[in-house]
């Protein structure tokens, strides 16, 4: 598959670990420059060393930056445009869900930071991207959204709620932001990520073997579908969410 993404540029959000850093990887493989944005700069500087390691002939920027904060998103990007010239394909992959448990219980301080990183975030950095950048030169963007988006679950709710609205988000950019750039989202089912591990460690076998594929998913099955997007095998497609599940949400209600 020709990908086109040699010399290109992509920032990935949530990139010192999980989907975020295996997709920084990924993107890395195909000769793209990378800039890596987290919380922490000491993560970062890890995945960019190992990136530059692995991948000598690439560009590895790693910023800090909250995401859901509107200056530090906006350094971030300038940074980027001051490296490489600008961004060819943003990932906006950084998430959190700080309440597990029934919405009638719900903080509001934990509902306002699952929206604050899950989806207003998804409008700031594209905003920001499209102004500084994209509107001139073009590009793709792709949001990390979740399977949690289409269904009801217990537990996790709310941040199914803000991937809901990622998903409608990203059909929205699409519209909005034709021709020029082409967003798209992924909803990945149960992956073995820190971030959902309470989701799946105590009951990894039995989980992996209730699905169709009889596995959990892995970071990099999610990375490999963001070079798709990203790249040109793709160039048709935009406002598209593709469900990369293991075949969770097809599995029949009564067995």
């Amino acid at each position: 598959m020709r990908t086109g993404l040699d010399g290109k540029t992509a920032l990935i959000t949530g990139a010192s670990r999980g989907i975020g850093k295996a997709i920084a990887m990924a993107l890395a493989a195909e000769g793209a420059n990378v800039v890596l944005s987290s919380r922490k700069q000491p993560a970062l500087d890890e995945v960019a060393a190992e990136i530059r390691a692995a991948h000598p002939g690439v560009g590895v920027l790693a910023k800090a930056a909250h995401v859901g904060d509107a200056d530090q998103a906006e350094a971030c990007i300038e940074a980027a445009v001051a490296e490489f010239g600008g961004i060819d394909v943003l990932v906006n992959n950084a998430g959190t869900s700080p309440h597990y448990g029934p919405l009638s219980e719900i903080d509001l301080r934990a509902a306002e930071k699952t929206v604050q990183v899950n989806q207003f975030a998804v409008v700031q950095w594209t905003q920001i991207a499209w102004r500084r950048s994209m509107a001139e030169r073009g590009g793709s963007v792709i949001n990390i959204a979740s399977v949690g988006g289409l269904v009801t679950e217990h537990g996790i709710g709310y941040y199914n709620a803000t991937k809901a609205a990622v998903i409608h988000l990203t059909r929205q950019f699409a519209m909005e932001l034709a021709p020029a750039v082409r967003v798209n989202s992924i909803a990945p089912g149960l992956v073995k990520t820190a971030l959902a591990r309470t989701l799946w460690e105590e009951n990894e076998e039995k989980i992996g073997k209730s699905l169709p594929l009889g596995r959990l998913g892995e970071p990099e099955d999610i990375a490999s579908v963001a070079v798709f997007l990203a790249g040109d095998a793709s160039a048709w497609m935009t406002g598209q969410n593709l469900v990369v599940d293991g075949g969770s949400i097809i599995r029949p209600s009564i067995a």
